[in-house]
C-alpha cells in the first residue's frame, strides 16, 4: 500500500510520476554474447570459446526478483547454460565466476552435481574464479571445478552448516496472545517460532546439521586432497583470505577473472578461444565482469524492489556465510 500511497501524495500535489518503459523481447531463450574474441580463427583459435556461468548472489532454487523485473530461478538458469555448453562442441571450457555467500544445502548441492555430471558427459575443463566472496555454499559448488582460482583479497571458507529460526514466544506471552498447534505428532512443529526448542527437539536438528556438515566436509575433502588434519582445521566456520586459501589447498592459485580464463584455456588447449556469457533477452552486457540478469524495465522516479532473499531468510537448512 505504501507505494500507492506515495503515488497519490505526488499526484494530489501536483507532481506526476512518470514511468520509462523499455520494451523487451518476448523470447526467453538463452543466447550467446561475446564479450572477448581471443586470437580468433587459424590454428590457435579455431572457433572454440570458453564460457562465463555466473554463480552469484544468494543460491536458492527459486524464482527471485521484484515488481517489474524479470523473475529467475538461479539454479534453473545455471543447469540450463550448461547445458547449452554441453551441446556445442566448439565450447572447450566453462569458467564459474563465482560471487555469493552460499545458500540452501539443496541449492548448493544441485549446483556441485550439476557440474559433475556436466564434466562426466563432455569431459571439458571447468574452472572456479573467486570473486569478492565464495563462501559456505558457494564454496561447495566451486569445489566441481578441476581447478580454483582466487583473489588475494577475496574471502573464501565458512564450510559448514547453520539452521536458522527464532523464538517469539515469549513476546506473545507479555501481549496476552498464544498459538493453538494440532499435529500428527511431537516433532511435527520442531523448529517453530512460536514456542522455545526443547532438547529432543535440538538433539534432532543438530543430527541433520551434523548429516549436512559431513556431507560438505568430505566433498572439500575429496576435491581439495587434503588430509583429515587439514580439513579439521579449515572447516569450523571460518573463512580466510584469497591467498591464506591457496597455502591451505583449498584454492590452487590467486589471479583475476582473466587469469582464470587463460588458465581454462591452456587446459583445455584452446589458447586462442573467444570469451561467451549466455544471456537472456533482457539487454547486452560487453564486459567479463558484466551481470548476466541486465536491468529490468524500472521506474525512472519510483523503483519498486521486493525485499532481498537475505533479508528475512525462510527457516531451513543454509550452506551459508552470513554474518
Amino acid at each position: 500500500m505504501k507505494p500507492l500511497l506515495l503515488c497519490l501524495v505526488c499526484i494530489l500535489s501536483g507532481c506526476v510520476p512518470s514511468f520509462l518503459i523499455t520494451p523487451v523481447s518476448s523470447n526467453q531463450s538463452l543466447h550467446e554474447v561475446t564479450v572477448d574474441e581471443g586470437a580468433g580463427g587459424g590454428m590457435f583459435g579455431g572457433g572454440s570459446k570458453v564460457v562465463i556461468i555466473e554463480v552469484e548472489g544468494m543460491l536458492l532454487n527459486l524464482k527471485t526478483g521484484g515488481f517489474l523485473q524479470a523473475q529467475e530461478n538461479d539454479v534453473s538458469l545455471f543447469a540450463q547454460q550448461l547445458k547449452k555448453a554441453e551441446k556445442d562442441p566448439a565450447v572447450k571450457a566453462i569458467v564459474l565466476r563465482v560471487n555469493s555467500p552460499g545458500g540452501t544445502v539443496s541449492a548448493s548441492d544441485l549446483m556441485y552435481n550439476e557440474v559433475l555430471r556436466f564434466k562426466e558427459r563432455t569431459h571439458k575443463v571447468v574452472v572456479a574464479s573467486a570473486q569478492d566472496i565464495v563462501a559456505s555454499g558457494a564454496y561447495y559448488v566451486a569445489c566441481s571445478a578441476d581447478k580454483i582460482v582466487v583473489q588475494p583479497t577475496s574471502v573464501i571458507g565458512s564450510i559448514g552448516v547453520i539452521f536458522n529460526t527464532f523464538d517469539i514466544s515469549g513476546t506473545l506471552d507479555k501481549v496476552g496472545a498464544r498459538t493453538n498447534v494440532i499435529k500428527s505428532g511431537p516433532l511435527k512443529d520442531m523448529g517453530s517460532p512460536f514456542k522455545a526448542m526443547d532438547d529432543n527437539e535440538r538433539a534432532v536438528m543438530q543430527g541433520m546439521v551434523n548429516e549436512y556438515y559431513a556431507q560438505f566436509k568430505g566433498i572439500v575433502q575429496r576435491n581439495r586432497k587434503l588430509d583429515d588434519t587439514t580439513v579439521a582445521a579449515v572447516s569450523d566456520g571460518r573463512v580466510f583470505t584469497g591467498s591464506r586459501s591457496v597455502e591451505l589447498h583449498l584454492a590452487d592459485q590467486t589471479g583475476l577473472l582473466p587469469d582464470a580464463i587463460e588458465l581454462a584455456k591452456n587446459l583445455a588447449h584452446a589458447p586462442g578461444a573467444k570469451t561467451v556469457l549466455y544471456k537472456r533477452p533482457y539487454g547486452y552486457s560487453g564486459s567479463i565482469y558484466a551481470h548476466s540478469q541486465e536491468e529490468p524495465p524500472q521506474a525512472n522516479l519510483t523503483q519498486f524492489n521486493l525485499l532481498a532473499p537475505r533479508t528475512f531468510l525462510p527457516t531451513g537448512f543454509y550452506y551459508l556465510w552470513n554474518p
